[in-house]
Order: structure tokens, then sequence, then C-alpha cells
């Protein structure tokens, strides 16, 4: 996927203000990264045996013709990123086909020169897009091969021919790029097969849109993990999640489980990635229209990933990445701010009566967080949850919310006393019923935080006046308790 964002200048200037928000130097602590010049556009995760190598389309945002160059995070630990900066430039001649970088992906071939097959994006051309691939010895230093560049076949769209995903699949001994484009105006993923990394030949639809409409299915990629080969795709509608589908064969066919995605609009363009033992899921947190947090969400932001685990019968879930939480576990003093009288509190406890609105504040908050605990669900329960950005009527215009009506997580940009009359901006179903105990990891950093629920939903959101300004726990008519409420470092 590519997409082009040229900002008037008072938005560059406000771009300039924010780029610390969660940015990582060259060898800098994050959770979820950023570099200070830009954002982070499509991830394109690679585990070289050792450390991820995570390419991703950098949005610079700078109003140059060419944009979206290929940039390198790599990590070993996904709280410690190092910024490798750009490793695939855009060209510079507006004619050429590749003035505009799309997403792709890198392999290592049986030789141990490494390949990477991406988009070149030019719409003023036709057709706008074409497979393209350059290979490198080290991961950083790449040299383009415009020969081997290819256009769709007759059968697929001239526009959309994007995002290809490049594996060697053991079982049939094929080296296989899924593509994603369009057939007769419906989103499908198309299969081509090579011998060589070098000449390409159009197998077919791997895969057509399921999903009752004719999006297209952006960011694909299939990969094996047990017994299971899992496809994954990103759709393009306005409220874009990441989506999958479970087969015990690679040409499938391909079943969609009865959740068939892993989190809300705050996170996008996930592609799947494994070291020897573990799943995990790479996505990007997008920043908001004119960085203003009442706003919607816009194309790209801060890297996100998700720790993906499996049940018995293959279906996935999220949960928080386990080194992540094994790291951060310095507990800080808790000390409410303010609290409504008809809470009880005791130590790290504290029971809502269920009666209106009530609230408890806690200090501000900067860093990289994580707040943990469990919430006991008790005879009446409405809507509950965590707010930010509060101000000193106890109202916060930015709100991570448990419905119990709706069995949902929900993330509303609106005052907490509009949640009622509003429409939130994200959403993530959530099982529970009354006297459930949810065990909660909550996530943040700068501006994008990730909240987990029993580690098996997940919900990413941005909040930019988040940091340095008082956050606190709610309820709206709901009998609940917090329990053990902690903040760790």
């Amino acid at each position: 996927m590519t997409k082009k964002t040229v900002p008037m200048l008072f938005i560059i200037l406000i771009g300039l203000m924010l780029s610390g928000c969660g940015s990582v130097n060259q060898d800098g602590l994050s959770i979820f990264p950023k570099s200070k010049q830009s954002w982070v556009g499509d991830p394109m995760p690679f585990f070289d045996g050792k450390n991820f190598q995570v390419f991703y389309l950098e949005d610079l945002r700078n109003g140059d013709a060419g944009y979206h160059p290929w940039s390198l995070f790599t990590t070993n630990n996904f709280y410690s990123y190092k910024n490798v900066n750009n490793v695939i430039p855009y060209s510079q001649n507006t004619s050429d086909q590749d003035i505009a970088l799309g997403t792709g992906s890198v392999i290592k071939d049986k030789d141990g020169l490494y390949h990477a097959f991406y988009t070149g994006h030019n719409p003023t051309k036709v057709p706008k897009e074409a497979i393209m691939s350059a290979t490198s010895k080290d991961l950083k230093n790449w040299t383009k091969i415009p020969a081997d560049t290819f256009f769709p076949s007759e059968q697929y769209s001239a526009d959309d021919f994007r995002d290809p995903y490049v594996i060697y699949n053991e079982d049939y001994k094929q080296y296989w790029m899924l593509i994603t484009t369009r057939q007769n105006n419906k989103g499908v993923i198309a299969l081509y097969q090579s011998p060589d990394l070098k000449k390409w030949t159009d197998e077919g639809v791997l895969f057509t849109n399921d999903m009752g409409n004719d999006s297209n299915m952006e960011c694909p990629t299939l990969i094996k993990y047990g017994e299971y080969w899992y496809l994954t795709f990103s759709d393009q509608l306005e409220k874009r999640v990441v989506h999958y589908r479970i087969a015990k064969d690679s040409r499938g066919p391909f079943n969609k489980p009865e959740l068939d995605y892993f989190d809300g609009n705050g996170f996008y363009a996930g592609r799947l990635e494994k070291d020897s033992k573990n799943l995990y899921l790479f996505g990007w947190t997008p920043t908001k229209v004119d960085y203003d947090d009442s706003k919607n969400y816009d194309w790209a932001g801060n890297l996100v990933v998700h720790q993906i685990k499996q049940k018995e019968n293959g279906e996935l879930y999220p949960s928080p990445i386990e080194k992540i939480v094994k790291k951060f576990n310095h507990s800080v003093k808790l000390d409410a701010l303010t609290q409504t009288q008809t809470i009880k509190a005791s130590k790290r406890d504290y029971s809502f009566s269920g009666k209106g609105y009530e609230v408890v504040t806690f200090p501000e908050i900067e860093g990289i967080n994580k707040i943990t605990g469990k919430i006991k669900i008790k005879s009446k329960t409405s809507r509950f949850g965590f707010m930010f950005d509060v101000g000193k009527d106890s109202i916060s215009p930015l709100n991570i919310v448990i419905n119990n009506e709706t069995k949902q997580l929900e993330f509303y940009n609106v005052p907490t006393d509009k949640i009622l009359s509003s429409d939130p901006q994200s959403v993530m179903p959530l099982e529970f019923k009354e006297n459930d105990t949810l065990d909660f990891t909550l996530l943040t950093d700068d501006s994008v935080s990730v909240l987990y629920i029993n580690n098996k939903a997940a919900l990413s959101s941005r909040m930019f006046t988040m940091k340095n300004h008082i956050w606190g726990i709610f309820s709206i008519d709901s009998n609940v308790v917090f329990k053990d409420l902690k903040l760790s470092k």
C-alpha cells in the first residue's frame, strides 16, 4: 500500500513539534517507535534468525514529489529499537515507475542473497503500479534491479497491483508471491510463482474477497504456524481493520473464523512474522488529521506489535508481548488526586457504586507505562474504563470504554459526558458477563496506547494529549471494582 501525504505548512510545523512522539534515536527505548523526522507506514517484518528487521514505508510529510522510501528498524526485544533510517530510496525522476515506493517484503535465497520486492507507484503512468525488486548482502545496502520489473496480467486491474509478499513454500517447493489486486471490480489476492525470484508466472487468484463488499485486501501475508496456514489482509473500508483466514493447505480453502480480526481501526496494515517460537503481528497506529485528537485517523503513525497466540482449533488472538510485560516491572507509587465520594477505596482497590458518573484521577503520566489490574463486574453495569487528559471538571476528551450494552471495547475522542450520545471512533468485540473478572494490561508510550483484556483482546488508540496530563478510571452507572491497580515503568 502507498499513500502520499502532503500537508500544508502549518501542519508540517505541528508535525515537527510532535516529532518526538514515541520516537527512537539511533539506539532508543520505545515500545511504539517512530523516527524523529517522520512516521511509520506499512511495516514489512523479516526475522533474520536473531533480530527482527522491520522495514517500513517512511511517511516524511515533507512535500517532496517522491514519497515513502523504505526505512528500517531492528530489534530483538520489542522495547529497544535501532533506527537504520532510509535503505531503499524512491526515485528523484518523476517519470520513473518508483517515484513512490509501496509495500513489499524481504526474503533470503538459498545462496544467502536478500531480495526485496516492492510496489513501484507513479500516478501519472499507465499502469500506475508495478512489482519491482532490489537485492542486498547485508539488508542495509540495496541495489535496484529494474530489468526484473513486471506489470499485472490482463485479468487484473492495471492500477491496483501492489503489496507483494514472497515466501518459499516448502509444501510445493516453489517461490510464491501474493499480490493485492482487483479482478472484475472485486478485491482479490493473486498468486504468482517463480523458480528463481526473477521470472514470475501468474497462477491465478488465491483468494477472493469474502466480506460481502468489493474492498481491496491490502498487505497480505501467508504464513504457517503449527498445523495451520494463515492468510492475513487489511481491508480498505472506512473502518479499516486487519483480517485473517485459516487453512490446512497453503492453497486453501481459507475459512473465516468467528472473530476474524485482531484490533480496531486504530491498527492497520498488520503483517505476520515469527521467530523460532513465537508469532507476531506488526502494524501501525495512525496519527489524526491535523494532529488533532478530536478528528479522524490519518495514514501512518507509530509501529505497534502484538504477540499472537493460537487456540487448539487454530484461531488466533492478540496478547501483550511477553518481553515488554517483563521489562516494565518497576512499580510506581500511585496516589489518587481526586475521587468521587460514592467510591470506596482500599489500598489499590476502587469500588464504584453504580450511581451515575464516578471517577478517580491520578497524576500525569509520561514516557512508557504499564498499567495493570483486574476489574470485577458486579450487579449493575453500563460503561466503565480509562480516561486521559482529564480536566478540572473530571471530564476527559479521550476515553477507552468497556461497554456492557454493546459487549465491546470502545475508544471515544469526545468528552466523557458525551459518550452516551456519541459513536465510538474504534471498537473491538469483548465477551463478558455479570460476576466476571477482567484482567487488563494497558501499555502507553507518549501518544499511543494499547489496552489488552484477558490477554486475548486488544484495542490500539492515538491520544496526542495523553502524555504529561492527568489520567483516571471512571464508571457510568456501573457497579464494578478496579482491583490491584498498578502503574509500572
